[in-house]
């Protein structure tokens, strides 16, 4: 990639629109005044050690909005913590079609996937301008070899990996359309809160075909499950924005079918 496609901006690498990251050398930037770090890699770590972590965070990415970060079958390189913004994973088919696999906010980590096969599963979208830091990962896997409380976060990760694969399972084959859309806008009401943002007040930065993807439903089911949800006082959706009316209520309409995610 030539200068014309890539550029620094502050103390980050810009991804244009249809690129793939590239290794640059900028600034290098610290895991430990990170304002994610409570919910990526570095949580519980002592000082010394994300010290150590901090040596591996050479550069960060800016990832323009609709631009993979990586795709199906690309080699394993490094893992991505999202910085700032918001990606979605997802397969295409042989016929092209996409399939959701998970959405991505600040603090979650991109790239688990790669770690069985050294190559990616799924491909990652930015659903808006979004900044990673990636982490190589052989330096990451030689350096948790010596830090236990770094092996014990990474185990961390990937079992909530297998956490989520289980919940989606859940939500294809036990729920009704209405409970998933609930259930799906519950765990976005949970995830933004353990940000430190309201649980009641957000804004979706996945087109309502991407949750249909997501849950398994058609575009028109969850038009209608708005709709429901918005009649029942339990929430009102209008263009992105979401407003969580009866959040107790939203939990009662998924009980019974599985725990809250």
């Amino acid at each position: 990639m030539n200068a014309h496609h890539l550029r620094l901006v502050g103390r980050s690498t810009v991804l244009p629109h249809t690129s793939c990251p590239r290794p640059v050398i900028p600034p290098k930037t610290a895991c430990s005044g990170c304002g994610v770090s409570a919910c990526s890699l570095p949580i519980g770590l002592d000082s010394p050690d994300v010290s150590h972590l901090d040596a591996l965070v050479v550069q960060r990415f800016k990832v323009k909005k609709g631009a993979a970060l990586f795709r199906t079958g690309d080699p394993l390189r490094s893992l991505y913590t999202v910085r700032t913004g918001s990606f979605k994973t997802g397969i295409v088919s042989v016929d092209g079609r996409e399939q959701v696999t998970g959405f991505q906010l600040s603090g979650d980590m991109l790239g688990l996937d790669a770690i069985s096969d050294d190559a990616h599963a799924c491909t990652a979208v930015a659903l808006e301008d979004s900044e990673v830091c990636p982490i190589h990962f052989a330096h990451l896997e030689s350096l948790a070899r010596n830090l236990p409380s770094l092996q014990h976060n990474l185990t961390r990760l990937l079992s909530r990996e297998i956490v989520q694969d289980h919940t989606l399972l859940m939500l294809m084959g036990n729920m009704s359309s209405d409970e998933r859309l609930a259930a799906f806008l519950l765990n976005l009401s949970q995830r933004f809160s353990s940000r430190g943002y309201s649980a009641r007040h957000f804004v979706l930065k996945m087109r309502r075909e991407e949750i249909g993807s997501y849950l398994g439903l058609r575009l028109e089911t969850i038009c209608r499950g708005i709709a429901h949800l918005r009649d029942q006082g339990l929430a009102q959706i209008v263009g992105r924005n979401v407003t969580i009316l009866d959040l107790e209520g939203l939990k009662r309409l998924v009980a019974g079918c599985r725990r809250p995610i």
